[in-house]
Parts: C-alpha cells; structure tokens; sequence
C-alpha cells in the first residue's frame, strides 16, 4: 500500500510539472509575442471611450447572468425555491474556479454540483442541470462559428486555423452526442460499464445505476419537451452573443470596428480552442488567437491588443474576484446556504474538486 502511494505521489507531481511546462510554453509561443504589440497600445490609452468600457463590462455581467438563467431552465419544475440569484451567485463561484485550475471546468462542475445539492437539489437533477447547460451551451458555440464561417469564406477566404477550430468543434461535438447516446441507452453498455466504475470506486452500482437511469429519462423528456428545448438553445445563444457583443464594444472603446462576420469567426475560433485544457481558461491560448485573428481581419495591432485584453480583464480576470465574493455570501451572512457549516473556504473546495473528492450530503 506505502509503494502504491509513493508510486501515486509521483504521478502526481509528474502531472503537475507538466502542466506548468506546458503552461510555460504557450506563455512563450503565445502571450509573449503579444507584449510588444501591447507596449505599443499602451500609448492609445488616452484615446478610451469610457462608456464603451462601461458597457462592455456591463454585458459581461449580463451574459455570466444568462447562463445562470440557462441552468435554471434546465432543472426540473418544483424547484422554484432555488431562485434564480442563488443560481447566479453559484454560477460565478465556478466560473472563479474553472478561472484558476487547468482543466478547471471539471473542477467547476463539481463544485456546481455540490452546491446544487446543498440548495436542495437532487443529485440527478443538479447532474441534468449542469450537463445540459454545459451541452447546450458547447452545442450552440460550434452553430455560432459555423454560421460565422460560412457568412466569411465567400468574401474572405479560407484560414487554415478555420480548419483547426472545426475539426475541434466536430471532436466536441461527437464527445457530445457520445455521452447523450450513453445515458440515454441506460440499460445497455453505459449502465455496465458505470458499474464496474462505481465498483472500482467502492461506490454503490446500484444508486450509479438509478442515478443513470434518471438522466435518460430527463433527457428522453427533454428532447420530448419542444418548449424546455427551445428555452435551453435561447439561453445559451443568447450567453455566447451578449460574450461577442462585449468583445465588440471593448474594441470600439479603442477606436477599432470590426464586421459580425468576423467578429463571430474570431469569437468562436477562440472560445472552440480554448476548451483544450491546456491553461486555465484558455489562458495566453485565447489571447493568441484573438489579436491575430482580428488584425488579419483589418483591425490595428494596437488597438486589437488593447480591446482583447481589456475585453479578458472583465471576462476572465473580473469574475475570479466576484465568484470570490459571492461564495463567501453563500457561507455567511443572511443569504448564506442554510448548512453552511457543510461549505469550507473556496481554496479547500476547488482543491478537493480538481482532486475528485465530493462527499455526497444525503
């Protein structure tokens, strides 16, 4: 058991030099050529639309509120107790999460998922929530991007990193339609092989099993339900264009007009490639790709520079802090979870997440 453990130990460390060497060299190849780009916008900042920065920063707060409203149509009637500013206030606790780990959106599901289950929620239904805005969310980014190259090819030609973000979205995609064809085929292959997992996990198969069957069935109603359906795809489209809208609005802070067609091929370029789990949040990957995309797209260097890092200071950089916050409102205070006891500082929980350790609270 001892060489187990030591063997374990190693592995781990193994994982976590990696992933810092790998950070280390996306840093390189793609946030420090962006430096000298950035020095020279530095000298445009006088020229800043302060409304512009305002509004973009407030359509950042409405599209992170769009998703929560996205989750909430995704739970099953009868939770109306859980309100939906509860669901905003745990949507940006992930979102915090999923910003510092590599990987971070398994992380943050899992903290979603515990804090679900502390509000009130089943464990199938909080699992359906999450899965379904996650699927339906990355199902609409791969709609958004396509319609996006399809409107630019014509007038602009091909890039080979059009090819690149397709072939990715299609490996999402077909990731996607696995996992819905497993847990709908409850009772065949999936159910087995989650047995055997659980098993290995010293987990109950049976309640794995029961909680299996329960998302097919939810899944099954959910494709039945035209109108659950079609409020799920509103909020996620809505999610991702108020996101490109911000973008648009940072670079028009700086003087920069980009078309929608292009707007929406940097924008999915950028949010397809990210979901590798390279960096957290896509983290110098997202910035690489957005200012060269859109200086080939007529804008300046400087001022492309300057929109997207502004533009990542309120998408990915603001809600770190603010999911800070609004974890600590659901630990103490008078709108805290009512077993508040049961939630320890957000540093404990994101490490217990990224590890896989959630305790199941009944």
């Amino acid at each position: 058991m001892a060489a187990v453990s030591r063997v374990r130990a190693r592995l781990r460390a193994l994982f976590a030099t990696a992933k810092w060497v790998i950070f280390g060299l996306v840093t390189y190849f793609f946030v420090l050529p962006l430096i000298p780009g950035f020095r020279r916008a530095v000298t445009e900042l006088s020229q800043v639309e302060a409304p512009y920065l305002l509004a973009g920063f407030a359509l950042q707060i409405v599209a992170l509120f769009s998703y929560s409203l996205l989750t909430k149509a995704s739970l099953s009637e009868g939770l109306d107790h859980l309100s939906v500013v509860r669901l905003f206030r745990i949507q940006l606790s992930t979102k915090s999460v999923g910003n510092v780990l590599p990987g971070g959106s398994a992380a943050s599901s899992a903290l979603g998922y515990r804090l679900l289950r502390l509000s009130g929620v089943s464990g199938p239904d909080a699992g359906f929530a999450l899965a379904t805005a996650g699927l339906g969310s990355a199902v609409v980014l791969n709609l958004i991007l396509w319609v996006g190259l399809i409107a630019s090819i014509p007038g602009r030609g091909v890039n080979p990193l059009y090819g690149t973000a397709a072939i990715i979205g299609v490996i999402v995609m077909l990731v996607a339609a696995a996992l819905i064809f497993g847990v709908v085929d409850g009772q065949g292959r999936a159910e087995r092989v989650l047995r055997w997992i659980a098993a290995k996990l010293r987990l109950d198969p049976d309640r794995a099993a029961d909680v299996l069957r329960h998302l097919g069935d939810r899944l099954l109603a959910l494709a039945a339900d035209r109108r659950l359906l079609v409020r799920v795809l509103a909020w996620a489209t809505l999610n991702w264009l108020i996101d490109a809208a911000s973008l648009w609005v940072f670079l028009r802070a700086f003087g920069q007009s980009v078309p929608a067609d292009a707007l929406i091929v940097a924008f999915g370029l950028a949010n397809i490639v990210s979901v590798v789990p390279i960096t957290p949040g896509g983290l110098g990957i997202v910035e690489g790709i957005y200012i060269p995309t859109l200086v080939g797209f007529g804008l300046t260097r400087s001022g492309a520079t300057l929109g997207v890092l502004t533009y990542r200071i309120a998408q990915y950089w603001l809600p770190i802090a603010i999911g800070a916050v609004a974890y600590l409102s659901l630990r103490v205070g008078p709108f805290a979870i009512e077993r508040r006891d049961a939630l320890r500082p957000l540093r404990s929980e994101a490490r217990d997440a990224a590890a896989g350790v959630r305790n199941d609270e009944g």
